[in-house]
């Protein structure tokens, strides 16, 4: 039997009630008719629940979203998805950088980008979707912890990896004993994607120029929550913007902030534009904190971009394009003072998750962009700890990790400046089912990345 995950009614509905007390709406009738009716709770990491629900429950779980939509959200004013809205609320906004584009742009620093984004993701695949307590203990067992390099199998204990067993798709190709190049991965095929909405579209684009780049090149099994959600709308005939918000509960997950890394690249130094096309790009999928994640990421990496500023300056760039008000502003101020007090980043993790845990699931856009800024902050922007501390950390491990290590790479300069252990492996290759990139060098996909940089 086929489980398609992440787009059940019957697990979704369990999803979009979290989303709803999350974005303060009151769901609790809601809910006690779905639980009255039989309805199973969301599944807790996987995408979809082993069995199928009846008919009934289906049609029921439909109707409850609906439902769901209609209520009224509290924070509706202080967590708009609105661009101009959003804009209001940020009294410190970017202005335009003095240089433009091609003066700040350098093919070599992102060169160093996309190596680093592809070496953080590496690290984190084969702990994906493992609890933070699994992690540690399998990195102990290879005296890998703190985490300083690749994950092994190598001298792991066999009721250990029994108990925390690797990510099934991602072992094969992830540990380091079988890595030979970049193995394919959403967190790298939306950049290849973003790439080539500029290379066809310019900066111009319009979040339709994104739907219809998916539907052309994006095969639908490699889109995941929120992506899907927004996939099957488009197929449904539903329109963007709407095709975030129609039953889409990943909706402030953390899918549009990895696709925000050419949105910094292509605008070094110029956070405002970045965070601009990174929001274009996140409506089809997002709304309100998930967009707000994607904007965060793009002023970051553009910030890191432009050369002339260091990692603080990069986090503050990445939060004057965010409400100050929202639960993402609000997590990131509490994640960077948690990594300024703490030595142990153990702690900070800790105490992140204590926070988050309970309310979040794994891939939402809040703990992962909040985890993202306390690695970055505690490692003081060096490659290494950035992405060794952000991996540890958990959660949605291999998205945190690309991201983070995008920034870092950029900071670090050039290809030269990342540590070896993490370039040479990848061999300058990358795997994907995107356009005509399959087996592409990163020195390639720099250069093309610079062209894009370059127009106006």
């Amino acid at each position: 039997m086929l489980r398609l995950t992440w787009v059940q009614p019957e697990d979704l509905l369990g999803h979009e009630l979290r989303q709803a007390v999350q974005d303060g709406r009151e769901p609790a009738a809601v809910a006690a008719r779905w639980r009255a009716a039989g309805g199973p709770d969301a599944p807790a990491r996987a995408g979809a629940s082993p069995q199928r629900a009846s008919r009934y429950l289906r049609l029921l779980a439909e109707d409850l979203m609906d439902e769901l939509a209609e209520l009224p959200s509290r924070l509706a004013d202080s967590e708009p998805t609105d661009l101009g809205r959003i804009r209001s609320l940020c009294p410190d906004w970017p202005d335009p950088p003095a240089r433009n584009h091609a003066d700040a742009s350098d093919p070599g620093r992102l060169e160093a980008a996309w190596l680093g984004r592809a070496a953080g993701c590496l690290l984190g695949k084969p702990v994906e979707k493992l609890p933070l307590d699994g992690i540690r203990q399998l990195a102990r067992a290879t005296g890998n912890w703190p985490l300083t390099t690749w994950f092994t199998a190598r001298g792991v204990p066999e009721d250990l990896a029994a108990k925390y067993p690797w990510n099934t798709r991602s072992a094969a190709t992830s540990l380091a004993e079988n890595i030979d190049g970049m193995p394919e991965d959403d967190d790298l095929d939306y950049a290849l994607l973003n790439l080539l909405l500029l290379q066809r579209h310019g900066r111009a684009f319009t979040t339709t120029d994104v739907a219809r780049l998916w539907l052309d090149e994006l095969p639908a099994g490699r889109a995941f929550t929120a992506e899907r959600v927004a996939y099957r709308n488009l197929l449904l005939g539903i329109d963007p913007p709407h095709t975030a918000r129609h039953r889409n509960p990943f909706r402030e997950w953390i899918g549009a902030l990895i696709r925000a890394d050419v949105h910094g690249w292509t605008n070094p130094g110029d956070p405002a534009a970045a965070a601009a096309q990174a929001h274009r790009d996140a409506a089809l999928t997002h709304t309100a904190n998930g967009v707000y994640a994607a904007m965060f990421a793009a002023a970051v990496i553009a910030a890191a971009a432009g050369g002339d500023k260091d990692v603080h300056g990069c986090l503050a760039a990445g939060l004057s394009v965010v409400p100050p008000g929202s639960r993402l502003a609000r997590a990131v101020r509490q994640a960077i003072r948690l990594a300024a007090e703490h030595r142990d980043f153990e702690t900070v993790v800790d105490e992140l998750h204590a926070t988050h845990s309970g309310t979040c699931h794994w891939v939402h856009a809040v703990p992962n962009t909040a985890l993202i800024a306390a690695a970055l902050t505690h490692a003081d922007g060096d490659f290494t700890g950035s992405v060794c501390r952000v991996v540890s950390g958990g959660w949605d491990t291999d998205s945190c990790g690309a991201t983070a290590g995008s920034v870092a790479a950029l900071l670090a300069g050039s290809p030269s400046a990342l540590p070896d252990r993490w370039t040479a492996p990848l061999k300058n290759r990358l795997a994907t089912s995107v356009g005509d990139f399959n087996g592409t060098g990163f020195d390639a996909l720099a250069r093309l990345t610079h062209l894009e940089a370059l127009r106006p």
